[in-house]
């Protein structure tokens, strides 16, 4: 998915049998020229395989580090972080929650892992609005953008966009009721993944940001469908 207009660019199905680390190049072997472009993904692809594959396509890539690396992120907790400035702090609303970002970057020449430049460090401090109750938790990344390509508000925007994608599936899951759906066999499920994204997609490019009051909006008259999609 790009981030900046939310557009699904490309899908693969994941077998039963596996998971979608294995498809993590297939996947990305259907984008034409990836050069240049700026990947991320969720921790279960920060594998030194999937960032090898990046950097042999002139590809670049911000990778989460969780458990599924326990040295690298043993040697991120162990930067030392309090010594390094605050470098950027932003304030957002939303899902009834207000939450409190701050940034920290460090240049970094001998992580285990491939082509990594700069490591980040990224403090959330969630607070529900409702019970009051708050939290705070710490995420690590690394990326082989160097410091010239990104600094550090560029890399905390790239990280928070990728958040895009989790929200695609919420839409998908409670607008389309998707994971409740009876097409199990054949290419059914695919093909209405497709479908569900291509609607998505169509009301994004349009401006409606409320994908379910623009459902119910072209649902009203089918001549506003036809015409979204450029077909009237």
């Amino acid at each position: 998915m790009e981030h900046t207009t939310g557009l699904v660019l490309a899908q693969l199905d994941v077998g039963k049998k596996t998971g979608e680390t294995t498809c993590f190049q297939s996947l990305l072997d259907t984008v034409a020229d990836p050069a240049g472009m700026v990947v991320t993904s969720d921790a279960v692809h920060t594998q030194r395989e999937h960032a090898g594959y990046l950097l042999g396509r002139r590809a670049h890539y911000i990778a989460i580090v969780k458990g599924n690396q326990k040295k690298l992120r043993k040697q991120l907790t162990s930067l030392p972080w309090k010594d390094i400035p605050l470098q950027g702090r932003t304030r957002g609303t939303g899902h009834g929650r207000s939450e409190i970002r701050r940034v920290k970057v460090a240049t970094v020449n001998n992580l285990l892992f491939p082509g990594a430049c700069q490591a980040v460090q990224v403090k959330r401090r969630r607070t529900d609005r409702k019970t009051g109750r708050t939290t705070i938790t710490t995420v690590y990344a690394v990326t082989s953008l160097t410091t010239d390509q990104a600094n550090p508000a560029q890399l905390a925007q790239l990280i928070r966009d990728h958040w895009k994608t989790e929200a695609l599936h919420h839409v998908r899951d409670t607008t389309f009721a998707e994971d409740a759906s009876q097409l199990r066999t054949g290419n059914a499920p695919r093909a209405m993944a497709t479908w569900r994204n291509l609607a998505v997609g169509a009301l994004r490019l349009n401006g409606i940001k409320n994908i379910a009051a623009g459902l119910r909006r072209n649902a009203r008259d089918a001549r506003r469908s036809l015409e979204l999609l450029g077909l009237a």
